[in-house]
């Protein structure tokens, strides 16, 4: 239980109801700010202005996923309220507060740095990683039917990176009777998609081995899908592109040229918020108690 503990959840979309639903369930207090759209009311949860929380007294700070925008914006689809997280408003809050997010960014890092505040980052977990790649992998699979006329049974795809959302991605579609390549850098992840009987393709030949490619998914968030990789495309191809904002894709290169690039870096609060929520519920909960442990321990 998390009784006593005070909590901001700033902004968010659908997963973050769960995250609300699980927390009051272990009776914690919770301030929404963002929300006063949502007609849901929560016991133990007040919908609040930023202006009306007093942070003095806030134990952790819960934003959105994605974190926040480089001048600090959260966003908040339950509120036209323009809402900011600031180096100022960290200041306020307890030297114990933790801010939880998804993923992070210079802006983010530099606020908690120098408000000399924790930042978790639960997206860097395994776990959370692991169960979250699911609901990816299911929405992946809704975008490849969508945006194309053939069968994924038979095509040919290409997977670019093998990390946590990467493998997950590139089992699922050779399971379906894709031929699948996946195209790493390091020996240890080649080595690995040939155990998984897929064919391996270093990053460094990707421009040779996309001439044939329905579908190219990329999972890696630094520009590999270059003007030059997609010169040699099909026009045919779909690029799905699951890298966090601004993904891997040169897309204004890939509109010039007709091919079909879409970045879809939130699949899984799009096509499973409830499942996605639970899992980000369920490690927040255990996070939180374990901080809550810690500050009794260090009272006594």
């Amino acid at each position: 239980m998390l009784t006593g503990m005070k909590i901001a959840v700033i902004g968010g979309d659908a997963r973050q109801l769960e995250i609300v639903r699980k927390l009051t369930e272990q009776n914690a207090l919770l301030s929404l700010i963002g929300f006063e759209q949502l007609d849901h009311a929560f016991t133990g949860a007040a919908k609040e202005k930023v202006d009306g929380v007093d942070f003095s007294k806030i134990d952790a700070i819960i934003i959105p996923v994605k974190g926040t925008t480089l001048d600090g914006q959260v966003d908040t689809i339950f509120s036209n309220e323009e809402v900011h997280l600031t180096e100022e408003l960290l200041k306020k809050t307890p030297p114990h507060c933790v801010v939880y997010s998804g993923i992070s960014n210079a802006y983010l890092n530099s606020i908690t740095k120098n408000a000399n505040r924790s930042l978790i980052q639960l997206f860097q977990r395994d776990d959370v990683a692991i169960l979250n790649s699911i609901p990816t992998v299911e929405g992946t699979i809704m975008m490849a039917i969508q945006h194309t006329d053939t069968t994924i049974h038979g095509s040919n795809i290409i997977v670019l990176g093998l990390g946590r959302v990467g493998m997950s991605v590139a089992r699922t579609f050779h399971a379906l009777g894709a031929k699948v390549k996946v195209a790493a850098n390091t020996s240890e992840h080649l080595a690995r998609i040939t155990e998984m009987g897929l064919t391996p393709v270093h990053l460094n030949h990707l421009k040779e081995e996309v001439g044939n490619i329905d579908i190219c998914i990329n999972t890696i968030p630094h520009l590999v899908v270059t003007s030059a990789v997609i010169e040699k495309m099909p026009l045919h191809t779909l690029i799905i592109d699951l890298a966090s904002k601004p993904g891997g894709t040169d897309f204004q290169y890939a509109e010039k040229r007709g091919i079909k690039a879409l970045l879809a870096p939130s699949l899984p609060g799009i096509v499973a918020p409830k499942t996605a929520g639970n899992i980000l519920a369920d490690v927040l909960s255990q996070l939180l108690h374990e901080e809550l442990q810690k500050g009794k321990e260090q009272s006594e």
